[in-house]
């Protein structure tokens, strides 16, 4: 079958008619204005080097390396090609905190990027840096929800990573253990394959369950590693033109549990990074690739073959064409007219003098 995978490039076809139609006007006007001189089959004889089909020749095939060119950039397609395709990789599971201590300032400066932003860029940046490997998300604030099942999609990744608010989390709260727990059932039952929950976080534990959670994901070959984000001096968090409260109507102050953050990655057996630190990521997929990749995906499949070079070779074959062909009469045809019968040219021999 044959079709296309852009076949709405193909209204760019329609300036086809367009430029015959302006082409048509140019000539129109060139007779018009050329009988405003004269006869013009007797100006004619005033131009002997003017062709009168090349312009036309050469349009014609400048039209068709354009409608060339249009079919190629629509990506034509036809029959089938088998495509075998392996992976080889880890699958990753993000746990992402969106709770709102997530709103305060990553840094001492009440203005900066928030956590949230800086956790947002962090992760961007990581998928970026995985891959052949699957990655998923899960989000969690009193509870965890899963965002997003293991997939290769780094581009659907991105876009859903991008919408991540405290807003989609009615139950606020810090629970790292549920996270973590959630994460470990998205993982898929394959064999022989190397898995690691990514947690990012400013590790303020509501709850108090994650140092036991990253133990059983340790104990099932999962590895457990954390990116702190945020201020051990402390920030308040935004809300509503103002700052969270607390019961007694004090502004709540949030702090990044590191010491926290460091035993859940260390029950995990796992590494934890600042996320302000330069080298977070590289120390972070460092760990990832002690992992080891596997091979956790065979993909066989037909997908169309494409026909795009078959007229890239018809569009340079009409452009060369149209390159040597000149708008001027070719010197050895100058004398032939293939479309109208040329009339004798009138005798220089003296006519018979009449008798008188």
């Amino acid at each position: 079958m044959f079709d296309f995978a852009h076949p709405y490039y193909l209204f760019m076809l329609l300036a086809v008619p367009v430029i015959w139609f302006m082409y048509w006007l140019s000539q129109r006007s060139r007779r018009h204005k050329i009988r405003k001189f004269g006869n013009p089959q007797v100006l004619a004889h005033l131009m002997p080097d003017a062709s009168h089909y090349k312009p036309a020749l050469k349009i014609t095939f400048q039209m068709l390396a354009l409608v060339a060119i249009v079919i190629i950039i629509a990506q034509p397609r036809y029959g089938e090609k088998e495509k075998v395709e392996s992976r080889s990789g880890i699958e990753v599971m993000i746990a992402f905190d969106v709770s709102k201590s997530m709103l305060a300032s990553s840094t001492n400066d009440p203005n900066a990027t928030s956590r949230l932003r800086r956790a947002k860029l962090l992760l961007e940046k990581l998928v970026d840096k995985l891959k052949d490997d699957k990655v998923g998300l899960v989000m969690f604030a009193g509870n965890a929800k899963t965002k997003l099942p293991l997939t290769t999609d780094f581009y659907s990744a991105k876009l859903i990573l991008n919408d991540l608010d405290p807003s989609m989390m009615p139950y606020q709260g810090t629970s790292i253990g549920e996270a973590i727990g959630l994460s470990m059932n998205s993982f898929t039952k394959e064999e022989n394959v190397h898995r690691a929950i990514i947690l990012i976080t400013d590790a303020e534990d509501h709850e108090g369950d994650a140092i036991k959670a990253a133990e059983a994901a340790a104990q099932r070959g999962i590895q457990v590693d954390v990116i702190g984000v945020g201020t051990s001096t402390g920030a308040k968090i935004p809300e509503n033109g103002s700052y969270l409260k607390d019961n007694e109507g004090n502004d709540v102050v949030t702090k990044v549990d590191e010491k926290s953050a460091q035993l859940i990655a260390k029950a995990g057996k796992g590494i934890y990074v600042n996320g302000a630190s330069n080298d977070a990521l590289d120390k972070l997929v460092e760990a990832l690739d002690k992992l080891g990749k596997s091979e956790f995906e065979n993909v066989s499949y037909t997908v169309a073959a494409e026909q795009f070079p078959l007229f890239a070779w018809i569009a340079l074959v009409f452009l060369m064409i149209d390159i040597f062909i000149v708008e001027r009469k070719i010197g050895w045809l100058k004398d032939v007219n293939f479309f109208t019968k040329k009339n004798p040219e009138p005798s220089s021999s003296p006519r018979p003098r009449q008798r008188q």
